[in-house]
């Protein structure tokens, strides 16, 4: 008999490679954008980690003490931005700044009102 997963241990199979896990965070920051939950990027950072190693090879490569390193992914009250620098620096990328593609045709006018 096939043995069943769950949906999370499908996904950190699935990126368990690394452009896969930046994708996966890349549409979870996206998430945020619209629906505000931090709770969310905390829990995919963590399974970002899981699906990457572990805590005790992301804190190696972030050259952090693995136990600070679990208290960060856990703690609620750190900055959402610190935790999330740290996770994308131990997989060897960093955040950006994007411009938005407008998706409401009056946000320029709007924008532009705002600067007159």
């Amino acid at each position: 008999m096939k043995k069943m997963r769950t949906w999370r241990e499908c996904l950190i199979e699935r990126i368990a490679n690394r452009e896969r896990a930046i994708g996966y965070l890349q549409a979870i920051l996206e998430d945020y954008h619209i629906y505000k939950n931090p709770a969310v990027v905390l829990k995919a950072l963590q399974t970002v980690v899981e699906a990457q190693g572990g805590v005790f090879e992301l804190a190696k490569q972030a050259d952090m003490d693995p136990q600070v390193f679990s208290k960060m992914l856990s703690n609620k009250d750190m900055p959402l931005i610190d935790t999330v620098v740290i996770v994308l620096k131990a997989l060897g990328y960093q955040l950006s700044i994007q411009p938005i593609e407008s998706e409401n045709p009056d946000l320029e006018t709007y924008t532009h009102a705002l600067e007159n």
